[in-house]
C-alpha cells in the first residue's frame, strides 16, 4: 500500500509554508526529504506541481488543482474518522469562514446561533476583512465575496445582489447642502476605501451612460463598517450596499441621495469554496444551512 495521503500532507504543508525549509521544520523532516517526496508525486503524475525559486514556491495550474483536491481528500478522511469515533450522527470539525466586515456582521453572524443549535459540534473560525483572501494559502473553507468572480478552480453558490446607495446623514446635508447632480459631488466629502482593489471613483450614470466619477474625501478606510459609521456621524457621503445602510435608512440616521445616478450600480455576492463533489461534511452542512438564510437576508 502506498502513502499518498502522507505525500499530500507534505505537499500541502510545503505550499502553505512557501518553501521546503520551513515545511521541513514544521514536519520535522529534512528539506531534501520534502523535496524528494514532492518530486515523487510529480514524477508519478507526469506534471510539474510547483515552480521553485530561491524566495518562494508557487503553484502551477496542475499544482493548484492537486492542492484543492488534496485538501478535499484529507478533509474527507478527517470527517470519516471523526464520524466513526464520535458516531455517524455527529457532524463536527472546524469551518474556516471569511467575509467582508459589513456582510459578516449583519448577515453571517446573525445566522450562527441557529446553526450551532443544529450543529453544536462544528466550530466556525470566522475572519472579517474587506480584502480578498486566498482560500488556498489562508486555508479558508468558505469565503463570501462581493463583486465579480475571477475564473478559478473554486466552486461558488450565488447569494444575491448588493445594490449600491449614496447616503449621508441629515446633519451633514443641513451643513453642506444636498447634491442634486453628479457634478455636485466635487464639492462634497466623499468617504472611500484604501484596499488594493479600490479605486477613487464612483460609477455613476450621466447622460444615460455609466461614468467613473473621481471623488475625494477625508477618509480612506479598509472596511465598509467604518465608512458607514463616519457617514452616520455626519462626516461625509458614503457609497454603500443597500443591505449595509438598510437599518440606518429606516431609522432616519442616513438618507439616500442621487438615487437615479446609482441605477444599475450593483454587485453579486457569492459563497466560494474548495472541494467540489468531495466537499467535507462540515463545510457542506454549513453552506446548506447558512446560504438560504443569507439569500433571505438579501431578499433573493
Amino acid at each position: 500500500m502506498d502513502n499518498r495521503a502522507g505525500e499530500m500532507q507534505v505537499f500541502l504543508r510545503a505550499v502553505e509554508a512557501g518553501n521546503f525549509s520551513e515545511a521541513a521544520r514544521l514536519l520535522r523532516m529534512t528539506p531534501s526529504t520534502v523535496s524528494k517526496l514532492i518530486t515523487r508525486i510529480e514524477t508519478r503524475l507526469g506534471v510539474r506541481l510547483l515552480e521553485r525559486s530561491t524566495r518562494r514556491l508557487s503553484l502551477t495550474t496542475e499544482g493548484q488543482l492537486y492542492y484543492e483536491r488534496s485538501l478535499a481528500v484529507l478533509g474527507e478522511l478527517d470527517d470519516i474518522e471523526r464520524e466513526l469515533s464520535q458516531g455517524a450522527e455527529s457532524t463536527g470539525g472546524t469551518v474556516r469562514v471569511n467575509a467582508s466586515v459589513a456582510f459578516g456582521v449583519l448577515a453571517v453572524e446573525a445566522a450562527l446561533p441557529a446553526f450551532w443549535q443544529a450543529y453544536p459540534n462544528v466550530v466556525v473560525d470566522l475572519s472579517l476583512s474587506d480584502e480578498i483572501v486566498d482560500l488556498y494559502l489562508d486555508r479558508t473553507d468558505v469565503a463570501f465575496r462581493v463583486g465579480r468572480l475571477q475564473d478559478s478552480g473554486m466552486m461558488a453558490r450565488r447569494i444575491g445582489i448588493a445594490r449600491r446607495r449614496i447616503v449621508a446623514s441629515p446633519t451633514y446635508l443641513e451643513r453642506h447642502g444636498t447634491p442634486r447632480t453628479v457634478g455636485d459631488l466635487a464639492r462634497h466629502n466623499c468617504l472611500g476605501f484604501n484596499f488594493r482593489r479600490a479605486a477613487p471613483v464612483w460609477p455613476l450614470k450621466e447622460s444615460g451612460r455609466i461614468v467613473d466619477r473621481a471623488v475625494n474625501g477625508s477618509l480612506l478606510a479598509n472596511n465598509g463598517e467604518t465608512v458607514r459609521r463616519m457617514a452616520v456621524a455626519g462626516v461625509g457621503l458614503a457609497r454603500l450596499g443597500d443591505y449595509h445602510a438598510r437599518d440606518d435608512l429606516a431609522a432616519g440616521r442616513l438618507v439616500e441621495i442621487l438615487s437615479d445616478a446609482v441605477e444599475g450600480d450593483e454587485e453579486e455576492i457569492h459563497a466560494v469554496y474548495l472541494g467540489g463533489a468531495r466537499l467535507p461534511q462540515r463545510v457542506r452542512v454549513f453552506l446548506d444551512f447558512v446560504v438560504p438564510r443569507l439569500q433571505a437576508f438579501l431578499g433573493s
